[in-house]
């Protein structure tokens, strides 16, 4: 039997997700949800860290390079310090640069970016050598040399400078985007109806790059936590201020490794190894959202069905109307 068109219509509307189900998405994807749940417990532990650290990570005691036991789980240094009170402690500032160039450099590069491949003309000039001087400026030599003018080179420094350098990849590619959506139809509908500049770009323009400024902040983020850890790793960052990259500069530095203290570096590499992951899972599941090639789980819900033709017909139909009009043709 032939289905109408007006049946299709009825019956894609029932199949298709509502417009809030699309949204969500995203969270439905496996990496996705993965990636979100480890970073949320490493959110939790940097916000009650310093709370329920069992010991002073400053305190020094005379059970020196104790292996993982009931009183020190995850051991103890040289000194006699608690490696876990460290890793809790620490997880604060690292995720505290992370988190603030990430949200910096994204500004940075949004306002750049947009407004250059937006704007055009000379501002898309301006803008864009802007963007290549910052591009070709190194972020860790940048702050090696500002640390050794700064006698506090403090979390929020090392942030600020890294987003200072890192903002403009993520311009460029948000410049490249914006190029390809200012001469859309709805675009320019709203262009023709009069709405401001700045209007079409909020309202119209930046829906439409979420994704994109999304997985730039990401990156962003793995960029500085990365830069962060070998910063306090080489000496550079301030090393009285715990992070996961201080507990293995004092690990190197006392030679933990030759002493087979594998418990005084070995949490904190699995820590930075964790919340890399999460990071780099949350961008894949980015991708996957934006790149239809790239789904598996994430937007699949249902499979596309092709259709015979402009007017959907059943296929049972169309196959025996097919084989009745080969019966009738005249043989030769």
């Amino acid at each position: 039997m032939a289905v109408t068109a007006a049946e299709a219509a009825v019956i894609d509307a029932t199949e298709a997700p509502a417009p809030s189900m699309r949204r969500l998405r995203f969270l439905r994807g496996r990496k996705t949800v993965i990636g979100l749940g480890i970073l949320s417990f490493f959110v939790v532990i940097a916000v009650i860290g310093p709370w329920i650290a069992p010991y002073d990570p400053d305190t020094m005691s005379n059970e020196l390079l104790q292996p993982p036991s009931g009183a020190h789980w995850f051991g103890t240094t040289q000194t006699g310090q608690d490696v876990l009170s460290q890793i809790l402690v620490g997880t604060r500032g690292v995720l505290v640069v992370g988190f603030v160039a990430g949200i910096f450099a994204t500004i940075l590069s949004v306002l750049v970016g947009v407004s250059a491949g937006f704007l055009g003309g000379t501002a898309d000039e301006l803008l864009s050598v802007l963007s290549n001087v910052f591009l070709v400026i190194p972020g860790l030599p940048l702050i090696i040399i500002i640390a050794s003018f700064v006698s506090d080179t403090g979390d929020l420094l090392i942030a600020t400078v890294i987003a200072f350098t890192s903002w403009a990849w993520g311009a460029r590619v948000l410049r490249a985007q914006t190029l390809s959506l200012r001469r859309r139809d709805y675009v320019e509908a709203a262009r023709a109806t009069g709405e401001s500049t700045w209007r079409i770009i909020f309202f119209e323009v930046l829906p439409n790059l979420t994704a994109v400024i999304a997985s730039g902040f990401v990156g962003t983020v793995i960029f500085a936590i990365l830069s962060e850890i070998t910063l306090a790793f080489i000496g550079v960052a301030d090393i009285s201020n715990w992070n996961w990259g201080t507990v293995l500069f004092w690990a190197q530095s006392n030679q933990a490794l030759a002493q087979g203290a594998w418990w005084w570096f070995v949490p904190a590499g699995l820590c930075i190894a964790l919340l890399g992951m999460s990071l780099a899972l949350i961008n894949f599941g980015i991708d996957e959202f934006v790149n239809p090639r790239l789904r598996t789980e994430t937007g699949a819900s249902r499979k596309v069905r092709m259709r015979v033709g402009f007017t959907p017909v059943a296929r049972g139909t169309h196959d025996a109307a097919a084989r009745g009009k080969h019966d009738k043709e005249p043989r030769s």
